[in-house]
């Protein structure tokens, strides 16, 4: 009966926990909701100042976005291109590494490492100085994303509440990647995928932080909903309607599965290459995004396309004809300008700029394919939506968020078929590589995990698997009516820290501490005196089927670095000594072989 109750407290403790956490995630999605509001009115700002105010460039942007300014009458100066990212980088960089230098780069590595590395911990500023800097870099031309500052700012506050309320490292990891989900499905309009995003960027195998996900779905639909109150509740991308209905065009979409995995491998190692560039370069932190903004501003004066979040040549890629010669120049100078803007310092996402190579990459291998073989009925603004998720896929290797995501960020879910082919192709071939450096190849590997990754090993493994005792030797014993002077003499002899005290019958009634025996040799004239069974304890015992983690759970609840093996049928017949040293070894060898296993199966991905 007492069993029953304590069950029933437990389940109403777990389910209390459990509720906590949904209202917790609830108002994450809210600050999630309302950074994503703030921040996109500060990156409209931005681009209002920089590109309509001062240079008179008015670019497309994506079809399901609102203009919050209305135009100026600045006449285009295309020379002001050329330095305007070198402004904003300048600023940025100032910015940056005198109040925060973590807030360089793209912020959701930075998240992704606070989760697996630094106990959900990230310091209350940063993602404010990620916004404001990164509004500056992409709004003045920087090529970055916009996911990286709002998955930032929602991580932060599911870190920062989880300090408040002195929650668990656990439960704070959740928040913190609720957060980081909430904010992406706010800003692409996609609550779902950015939920299993949060879920599955972290790791470059298939694997899922599966505590995650309900709390994320939670935050991830407030924070759309927020979002969507004030801006709407189109997709972000407008797109006619396309379908997948002829099976030979899966060929045309395998040519585009090899592009995009070339395509990201290209991206990688680009980028990391500028980003080590920049670091050997001998000159103040400070002013390495200026630099990369003078690249990136002349790459943008010929092709203007490749400055900013440039959306808009995806959303003229669904729903109208742009050349193949674009499509290609787009996609090499995104791949020069992101490396540029954020590789020197800058602020920003890399999942922005990638949606923007995947689908001028789609768009060329579309129009290519349209043109080589106008039978197949090619629709090249499908192969653009198609290449934006493969080409993540890839570079990201998050294949089922992305499929999710490009669904919901166009609003098209009739290319899911395709989509699906492409992104696992491209990622079966992409795993040597990723664009997000602090990734772990799997939960196995995650030191967040580590404890659970232990308990999970003993928990599968017997006493009878380690113990090296059944093989016939005796088990060392000490009779109830030794004397202390020959226990000193059994202890010297022994490696153990403690015996089995038994009697004449060679039966098990306590155990003997070694460290007893220090109090006796401090007094002489005790040791004629004391004999064994003064000095019995109650052993930690266990028994060959028993699992490793009770053998350690009754070595830490008896206070003994041993335990005694005794027989299924008789717990007074001894049959070894399991020391807590032989457990951790039998662990270290399982958790070694598991990880040359997976390293097997899995090579190291380098970005450099």
């Amino acid at each position: 009966m007492m069993g029953k109750v304590a069950k029933l407290l437990k389940n109403q403790v777990e389910i209390g926990g459990i509720w906590r956490l949904m209202a917790l995630s609830f108002l994450v999605g809210v600050v999630a909701g309302l950074g994503a509001i703030a921040f996109y009115y500060m990156l409209s700002a931005s681009e209002h100042f920089f590109f309509d105010y001062l240079a008179g460039y008015r670019p497309l942007g994506a079809g399901g976005e609102p203009s919050l300014f209305h135009e100026t009458d600045t006449p285009f100066n295309r020379w002001l291109l050329l330095i305007l990212p070198a402004i904003g980088g300048l600023i940025s960089g100032v910015i940056v590494f005198w109040l925060a230098p973590e807030a360089e780069g793209h912020g959701t590595d930075a998240a992704i490492d606070a989760y697996l590395r630094k106990s959900g911990e990230i310091r209350a500023r940063v993602p404010i100085i990620k916004a404001i800097t990164a509004a500056i870099t992409i709004g003045s031309g920087g090529s970055a994303g916009r996911e990286g500052p709002i998955a930032q700012i929602g991580a932060s506050f599911g870190s920062l509440l989880g300090r408040w309320l002195k929650l668990s490292s656990q439960e704070r990891r959740v928040l913190l990647a609720a957060g980081m989900g909430a904010g992406v499905g706010a800003i692409f309009h996609a609550p779902l995928a950015g939920s299993l995003f949060a879920a599955e960027v972290l790791y470059r195998e298939l694997d899922l932080e599966y505590e995650v996900i309900l709390p994320a779905v939670l935050s991830s639909i407030v924070a759309y909903a927020v979002f969507a109150m004030q801006f709407g509740w189109d997709s972000l991308f407008i797109m006619p309607a396309m379908k997948f209905t002829a099976p030979s065009q899966l060929l045309a979409y395998l040519v585009l599965a090899l592009a995009v995995s070339l395509g990201s491998l290209l991206y990688v190692r680009t980028f990391y290459g500028v980003r080590d560039a920049f670091k050997r370069l001998h000159i103040p932190n400070h002013f390495k995004p200026a630099i990369g903004g003078l690249v990136v501003g002349a790459i943008g004066f010929f092709i203007p396309q490749t400055l900013g979040a440039g959306y808009g040549i995806i959303q003229e890629g669904l729903t109208g004809k742009v050349a193949i010669g674009l499509f290609v120049m787009v996609a090499l100078g995104k791949i020069v300008t992101t490396s540029f803007s954020i590789g020197s310092g800058g602020s920003g996402g890399v999942f922005g700029p990638a949606v923007v190579i995947g689908g001028a990459i789609g768009g060329a291998v579309g129009v290519g394919m349209d043109q080589l073989f106008p039978a197949m009925g090619i629709q090249p603004g499908s192969f653009v939506l198609v290449g934006m998720a493969g080409f993540f896929a890839a570079a990201a290797n998050t294949p089922i968020s992305t499929i999710i995501m490009v669904s919901e960020m166009t609003g098209n879910y009739y290319l899911l078929v395709p989509a699906m082919w492409v992104c696992f192709i491209a990622y079966a071939l992409s795993k040597n590589w990723t664009i997000y450096e602090k990734q772990l190849s799997s939960r196995l590997q995650a030191p967040a995990h580590m404890g659970e990754m232990m308990e999970a090993i003993l928990q599968g493994m017997r006493v009878q698997e380690v113990v090296s005792c059944f093989d016939g030797r005796p088990v060392p014993t000490v009779l109830e009516n030794t004397g202390a002077q020959r226990l000193i003499e059994l202890f010297a002899e022994s490696e153990k820290t403690s015996l089995p005290l038994v009697n004449d019958e060679n039966k098990l009634i306590g155990t003997v501490d070694g460290r007893d025996l220090r109090s006796i040799t401090a007094r002489l004239d005790l040791c004629p005196i004391i004999v064994a069974s003064d000095l019995a304890q109650t052993p930690a015992i266990v028994k060959p089927g028993d699992s490793l983690i009770i053998a350690i759970r009754e070595m830490t609840a008896k206070g003994f670095d041993e335990a005694i093996v005794v027989s299924p049928d008789d717990e007074g017949t001894i049959l070894a000594i399991l020391s807590r040293s032989e457990i951790v070894s039998a662990y270290y060898d399982v958790l070694g072989r598991k990880l040359a296993a997976h390293s097997h199966r899995t090579p190291d991905s380098s970005n450099s």
